[in-house]
Order: C-alpha cells, then structure tokens, then sequence
C-alpha cells in the first residue's frame, strides 16, 4: 500500500531569499535532529543553466515504540537531498529521500518553490510513502507471528505513523526556515554563514540544551 501527503505552504519572502535559505536551513533550533550536512555533487546544466546540488544529511531520532517492536532500533539515518535551481524560470524542485531502512518505509518528499507574487513564494510539498515490511514473508508462508499479526496490517500501521510524523516534521521544517529568512533579512548572506560556521547561535542555545521550548524529534 502506498500512501501519500500533499501541502502548500506559501513564505511572505521572495524567491530568491526562499531559495537561499533552503540551502542554509542547517543548523537552526527546530533542527537539533540534524547531526551533518555534506555536499556530495554541484553542477550546472550546459544547456538549461540550471544548478544541480546533491547532499547528504544524517539524521538521529527514535522511532515510535508501535513501530520499533517489528525493528531493529535506529539512532540514525542518512537523507539523499537532490535539488535543481532554475534561476532563469524562478524554481527550486528538491527531492529527499531516506536511504536506510527503505525496506521498513520508504519516504520520498518532493517539493517546488515558486513565487505567487511580488514578496511571496509557495512550496508544494508530495511525499510518498510505502512501507514493504513483512511483504516477503507474507508471500512465502503465512504462518508465524508475522502471519498471525498481519504483515499488511503491520505495513499500514508504519505509513499511518510516517505520514503522521512527516506532518509534524515539515511544521518544525517551516518555523526553521521563517528563522534563516529573519537572519538573512537581518543580517545578510555573509553575517549567517559566518555564525552558522561558528557555531554560536547564542539566541537559541537554551533551546539546543533542551531548556526550551523546542524539543528534538522523537
């Protein structure tokens, strides 16, 4: 079974400075989740001009306990990000998929950016989900605890609980953005970067010790 997500979400910034802060979205305090982030591949398109970026996030958090009973427990995951910057067109499509237990459940979140007007820009986000777990199993013998509990019911309770999580996850994602965007209003391309290389964050480090309001996803 295959499940799906949709959403629209719309940024009072321009395109541009969306854009941008897709790219500088790590670190920030809804984000403790996020260990690092590595550029893998950059390229422009000799016939489109299109800039193609490939990175790698690797996340930590814990999995549900309806779900962590059927698998073994996972501290950490690692994200495959692919983007494509159309400066010409204004669009930014991304795609992020998980490449560790895709088996279990595999989510693929499509997003594009686009302005809607002079000083907003819309993000449509799909994510697909599609849990295989038990799937092997449940055609070579039906029988055992897998059987007996339902391979197809174990595969929807895990997209229910994806679905329900991705939700929340894109809420957290969004508040983490409208932080960048007030920084880059603020203090510019430069004046971010050279904090987020620094490490300071000194607004947010109460939140980061989890002495806030702000707690990292479980």
């Amino acid at each position: 079974m295959v499940k799906f997500f949709e959403n629209t979400f719309s940024y009072d910034y321009q395109w541009p400075a969306v854009t941008l802060a897709y790219f500088l979205r790590y670190p920030n305090p809804y984000s403790t989740h996020v260990v690092s982030t590595d550029t893998l591949s950059t390229r422009i398109d000799p016939e489109t001009g299109t800039l193609h970026i490939t990175r790698l996030h690797l996340k930590r958090g814990k999995l549900p306990a309806s779900v962590a009973r059927f698998i073994p427990k996972i501290k950490e995951s690692y994200i495959l990000e692919k983007s494509i910057v159309d400066a010409r067109n204004q669009t930014l499509k991304t795609e992020n998929r998980n490449l560790d237990w895709d088996g279990v459940l595999s989510v693929v979140e499509n997003q594009v950016y686009a302005p809607s007007g002079p000083d907003t820009t819309d993000v449509k986000t799909v994510v697909r989900f599609e849990s295989k777990f038990g799937r092997r199993a449940e055609v070579t013998e039906k029988r055992g605890w897998l059987g007996g509990w339902g391979a197809g019911s174990v595969q929807r309770s895990i997209e229910l609980v994806g679905r329900s999580r991705m939700r929340d996850g894109l809420q957290r994602s969004r508040e983490g953005m409208k932080i960048v965007l007030e920084q880059l209003r603020e203090r510019g391309f430069v004046g971010v970067v050279k904090e987020q290389r620094q490490g300071q964050w000194e607004r947010w480090k109460k939140v980061w010790r989890g002495e806030g309001k702000v707690q990292e996803e479980s």
